[in-house]
């Protein structure tokens, strides 16, 4: 018996959603991976999986018989948002290799800060020429916020390099070598003992605007921050206001509020913020589709719906 197709539907243009086709039907030879429009109404009806980025909400409502929805992004905070409390169950993408890469990102920024960089390309914009002091892995404290998957290969990384590594998550968590934390005051230890402080949160209800002006005053005098996670978890203007009163020393940034970065934002031309284009983590095609055909196999043969984001909590 010949499975139901399987329904691609995002909001893409045509190149990028050629690609995503083919690395799908690449993955898995076995199925039939259709876009939305050019399924018919009788097929619409019978289809049990839908594979989406950030689909038109429409289309989802149009497939009434949808056992589950498999993201192809690890953030799913605007699916959740736009699909509603009524939407089938939606399946997060979980892919390792995006935990290597995130890791890699972190490692790579938080070297940044610890050679003291930002500071090195000031001097060579004044033309000064003024070593400063090493400070060793070891002598810092890498605070994570987010301790899932991406937060625990950005822990043994950092770990792997000589760095002494904390972690806050919501609920209590232990990793090998990383001091945890969780609940307020856990977020309050782990602000104030942190050299540099890495955020890998995704965006909830409860996340957003997490570091706001009083989150971000109980922070290390001249920590820094990254953030990797989503852009309204830090209030930018109270971001801004921390570094010009110089009770941070720099932000790295690769999320915002609004994407891509208005022009007016003050980010751009802030001395004490590096602005990246939301290039942390990049979703790789083959490896995303091989963990979509995992999910698809195995329900295929079990009739079970892969471990999918708990609505109310938005994850």
């Amino acid at each position: 018996m010949t499975p139901e197709p399987l329904v691609f539907a995002g909001r893409m243009d045509a190149e990028e959603e050629a690609s995503w086709l083919d690395a799908l039907r690449l993955a898995m030879p076995a199925e039939t991976v259709t876009p939305f429009r050019a399924l018919g109404d009788e097929a619409r009806q019978r289809a049990e999986i839908a594979i989406v980025a950030n689909p038109d909400p429409s289309d989802i409502a149009a497939l009434p018989k949808l056992a589950f929805v498999h993201s192809l992004w690890a953030g799913v905070e605007r699916l959740v948002s736009e699909l509603g409390p009524g939407a089938p169950p939606i399946v997060r993408l979980v892919d390792p290799s995006m935990g290597r890469v995130m890791a890699e990102a972190v490692l790579a920024w938080t070297h940044y800060l610890q050679r003291d960089m930002p500071a090195y390309a000031r001097q060579q914009r004044e033309h000064r020429w003024a070593p400063l002091p090493y400070r060793k892995p070891e002598s810092m404290i890498v605070g994570l916020l987010g301790l899932g998957a991406l937060g625990a290969a950005a822990a043994a990384r950092l770990l792997d390099a000589g760095f002494r590594v904390a972690g806050w998550s919501r609920s209590p968590k232990a990793l090998p070598g990383v001091e945890t934390f969780t609940g307020d005051e856990g977020l309050a230890a782990l602000l104030s003992k942190s050299d540099v402080v890495v955020c890998l949160l995704p965006l909830t209800a409860a996340t957003r605007d997490l570091l706001d002006a009083r989150r971000l005053a109980e922070m290390k005098p001249d920590a820094a921050l990254i953030n990797f996670g989503r852009g309204p978890i830090v209030v930018a203007a109270d971001l801004i206001r921390a570094l010009d009163e110089e009770k941070l020393s720099h932000a790295v940034l690769d999320v915002f509020d609004k994407e891509p970065l208005d022009q007016a934002s003050p980010f751009w031309a802030h001395p004490n913020v590096t602005v990246l284009p939301h290039i942390t983590a990049p979703t790789d095609h083959a490896t995303a589709a091989a963990v979509v055909a995992s999910s698809v196999r195995d329900f295929r043969l079990t009739g079970r719906i892969p471990g999918h984001v708990d609505l109310t909590r938005g994850y």
